[in-house]
């Protein structure tokens, strides 16, 4: 009983914090200013999409997608996991990790909050490139390992991290996946991309305040004041996340093919 209210009462305090925030961000939204990274992928995305694909392959979308199934293209995901509606709203799904090798070869090749949670990066943008057709694009937004929520995360530790997920957002049906940030800054994942081989490498970073930090204002609040001097000063490193965005080419000269390392060999770019 004791527990219960006690639970009942930590919720009643998280939904009084939220509501606060809610106030000032409506009051103050030049402060609380949040730039939409959705907004930037979905642009760079539909560019691409606007001209000839056969088929598109999004990374760890679930049964989530972030584009919808019926264009001019065969939509393919990819996820380590399948529920039942992944092949209601994707054409084919694929279950794996992209740390592994990809089949096929796609047109374009995207994702939102994945790369984060992958254990080894360097395999993983290898095999994007590597499945991509030459000309092909790449899209992702990645969280940044710099910023105040991901150093929480690391802090806390995985099971802590499901454990707060589900008691202060009980509704919620995503989150508490395992995060790695591996090369998850904008300087570090443009210098990966570019020595694995991805030529128009375009990266803009964004300075958000999370939603999570909603559940007690005055984090709330630092945070904001955090991202604005971040977003003033260009400080990417601590940026909360980025759009980052990369070309194969055409084709490859023989230097580059014969540079380019194989599966499973080591990647010029070390971890950091």
């Amino acid at each position: 009983m004791a527990i219960r209210r006690l639970k009942a009462g930590a919720l009643r305090f998280v939904a009084w914090n939220r509501a606060l925030c809610a106030r000032l961000v409506a009051r103050h939204p030049r402060f609380f200013e949040n730039p939409s990274y959705e907004d930037e992928l979905r642009r760079r995305i539909e560019a691409d999409l606007a001209k000839p694909v056969a088929e598109v392959l999004e990374i760890g979308g679930i049964d989530r997608p972030f584009l919808t199934k019926g264009g001019d293209y065969r939509y393919v995901g990819l996820d380590v996991e399948e529920k039942p509606r992944c092949h209601e709203v994707y054409d084919r799904f694929i279950v794996q990790s992209i740390e592994a090798p990809v089949a096929g070869r796609y047109g374009a090749i995207i994702s939102i909050y994945v790369l984060e949670h992958v254990r080894d990066n360097v395999a993983a943008v290898r095999n994007i490139f590597e499945a991509l057709e030459p000309g092909g694009s790449t899209h992702h937004y990645v969280p940044g390992k710099g910023h105040p929520y991901a150093w929480i995360l690391r802090l806390v530790g995985h099971r802590w991290q499901r454990r707060l997920i589900r008691a202060l957002w009980p509704d919620s049906d995503v989150g508490g996946y395992r995060t790695y940030f591996h090369h998850c800054t904008p300087r570090r994942m443009q210098t990966l991309f570019c020595e694995l081989g991805f030529e128009d490498v375009r990266v803009r970073a964004f300075h958000r305040v999370s939603e999570y930090f909603a559940v007690f204002l005055p984090a709330f609040v630092a945070i904001a004041a955090f991202e604005n001097l971040g977003r003033r000063f260009g400080w990417s490193y601590f940026a909360s996340g980025f759009v980052i965005s990369g070309r194969k080419p055409v084709r490859e000269s023989p230097r580059e093919a014969g540079s380019r390392p194989r599966h499973g060999s080591q990647a010029p770019a070390s971890a950091r």
